[in-house]
This record gives C-alpha cells, sequence and structure tokens, in this order.
C-alpha cells in the first residue's frame, strides 16, 4: 500500500524491507543515512546542514554567529564598503544559518522543514544490529509507527523527536527471552521512557502497548482492522504533520536544539557566554537549565521570525515566516 501523500515542506524517510520485517540490515541502515543526508544537503551549495551537537558550550559559538550578523561590516581599506571577514569569524558563521530565519532560509532552500520516518508493510521495524543514530536533523523527525516495534526499531521509533502510533502497537525488546539482552537499544528507551519502564521492557521481554506508554508516544484509537487503524494512524500523521509545516523552521530547528541540550545538564561544569567556565549549581541540574535555556530564549527572541511572529499575533493574521524563503 503506497504511502500518503505529504504536505509541501515534508518528506519521507522511509523502511522498505517488508520481506525481512523490516529489520536493519546494514544496507538498511546505509540506506536511512543517505536519505537523512539527502534531506539535509542542500541541492544548490552542497553543503549538509545538521544541528551541532547537543552540548551547552555550543551555545556561546551561536552567540557569537548572531552578533557577527547584526554588526555592520569593517570596510576594506583597498574597497570602501567591502566587507572583511577576519579568520575567526569563520567558525562563527558556521552556525548563522541556525541563528537567522533569513539565512536560514537561504541556506535550506528546498529542503523538507518535517521528516516523516515511515515503514513499509505489517511490521515497523525489527532486528537488533542498529547502531547509534543521532536526531541531529534540523528538521522534526515524526516516526508513524505502523505496526509492531521490536528491538531495534523499537529504539528507532523512541529517537525520533515525534512518535505516532495505534494504542494498541506493541513496543518490544525481546532479547532477554533469547539468552541476548537488548542492552544497546534500551539505551533509547529509557531516556524516552525513563529508567523504570525502560528495565522493566529489558527484563521481561514483553509487549507493551503504546498506550502504555505514558505519553511518551502521541497514540490513535479507533478502526476494527489493520487497515482501518493505518487510516486512523495516517490522519493523525497527517494532522501533525500539516501543524508543523506552518512553524518557523529556523525557531522549531533552534527549538529542537536547545531542548535535547538542556535535558542533559545535570549540574556539571559548562562554558557561560563570555567563554568561561560556569561552575555548576549540582543537584539534578535545573537551575543550570533555566539561566542556560534564558540564554537560548535571547537568541529566540532577535531572530527575524520572533518579529513576524509577534507582528502577526498582534495584527490578527497568519504569519509569513523569513526562515520559509
Amino acid at each position: 500500500m503506497p504511502l500518503p501523500a505529504l504536505p509541501r515542506r515534508a518528506a519521507y524517510i522511509t523502511l522498505n524491507t517488508p520481506h525481512r520485517r523490516n529489520a536493519l540490515s546494514l544496507d538498511e541502515l546505509r540506506s536511512l543515512k543517505e536519505q537523512l543526508i539527502k534531506h539535509n544537503t542542500s541541492p544548490t551549495t552542497g553543503r549538509t546542514l545538521l544541528l551541532p551537537p547537543f552540548k551547552p558550550s555550543i551555545l556561546s559559538k551561536l552567540e557569537r554567529s548572531h552578533a557577527s550578523l547584526s554588526s555592520p561590516p569593517s570596510p576594506s581599506p583597498s574597497s570602501p564598503g567591502a566587507s572583511s571577514h577576519s579568520a575567526d569569524h569563520s567558525s562563527e558563521d558556521e552556525y548563522s544559518w541556525l541563528v537567522s530565519a533569513r539565512s536560514f532560509a537561504r541556506a535550506r532552500a528546498g529542503l523538507p522543514a518535517v521528516l516523516v520516518l515511515a515503514a513499509h508493510g505489517p511490521v515497523f521495524c525489527s532486528g537488533h544490529d542498529l547502531r547509534e543514530l543521532r536526531g541531529l536533523a534540523p528538521a522534526l523527525v515524526v516516526a508513524r509507527v505502523s505496526g509492531p516495534a521490536v528491538a531495534a526499531g523499537c529504539q528507532l521509533a523512541l529517537t525520533a523527536d515525534l512518535p505516532v502510533a495505534h494504542a494498541d502497537t506493541p513496543f518490544r525488546l525481546p532479547g532477554a527471552a533469547l539468552g541476548l539482552p537488548c542492552s544497546s537499544p534500551v539505551t533509547a528507551v529509557s531516556r524516552r521512557l525513563g529508567a523504570a519502564r525502560a528495565f522493566g521492557m529489558l527484563a521481561l521481554a514483553e509487549d507493551v502497548r503504546a498506550a502504555e506508554l505514558g505519553g511518551a508516544v502521541r497514540v490513535v484509537t479507533g478502526g476494527a482492522g489493520p487497515e482501518e487503524r493505518v487510516a486512523v494512524l495516517d490522519a493523525k500523521v497527517g494532522r501533525m504533520v500539516e501543524r508543523l509545516v506552518g512553524m518557523s523552521p529556523q525557531q522549531s530547528a533552534m527549538g529542537k536544539w536547545a531542548f535535547w541540550t538542556q535535558t542533559g545538564l545535570r549540574g556539571q561544569d559548562y562554558l557561560g557566554p563570555d567563554g568561561d567556565g560556569v561552575e555548576g549549581s549540582g543537584g539534578d541540574g535545573y537551575q543550570d537549565a533555566v539561566e542556560w535555556a534564558g540564554r537560548v530564549m535571547a537568541l529566540h527572541a532577535k531572530s527575524e521570525d520572533a518579529k513576524e511572529g509577534m507582528d502577526a499575533f498582534l495584527e490578527k493574521r497568519a504569519a509569513i515566516w523569513h526562515g520559509l524563503g
């Protein structure tokens, strides 16, 4: 059955080996990687645009990058009015596309704002040979979990930004029952579901319905049979994608990076806005995360799309995002 059409500025990343239950073989992993790279590589410049590492210290580079964009260019002595680009601007310019909506539109012209991870066939994904997969795509990734998510498939689904499944869809880490616990897949599962739930899945190797995952997976209900359930799922995914592509893609990308970065703040030392070390507050890192995220909010507020969003709200009209070009 063909996958439903997606709105403009959205694209599929697909698992396409239903005859092998969409098991993540080396070839399938290569295919997923190639699709991700394709959807994040500029067709104009050939540059691959991924989010920076989820490290708090990167924020200082983003702040400097925005400052360099906001500063008027220095005239060159030999060419009045020409821009002077010193060597220390090269690393700052690396991230200009992430902090400026207009730069984002130029850099990512022709690339999707939302990616939908989907599988052909009745099984979303099975197998135990998934290696580390990171969600560094600036586009938000929706996982359309249309069938059982087993072992690496469970990991893959829960690595997505927004997994969606029918309430009765099973998620399972079966390895312990085979004498080979799913110690690699459970890394992603534990970070999405929490230690207690994830360890229960690891130890018992039993099915857990999507409805039992405590909101970690968005669920749909209804449908008398498999085809009807998939139709209900597709309708939900379609509505979500339609809403997501209507957001500012630059601000969504920045928000995604900031969210996953702040979850890693656990009271440890990190770099402040001046590049000097900041002593962590200890505890669960909440105070550090609040202070760090305050700096992110300041960057959000400087984006052209923040001003456009506020103007549109006050003028009671739809926003026209600069990040869309």
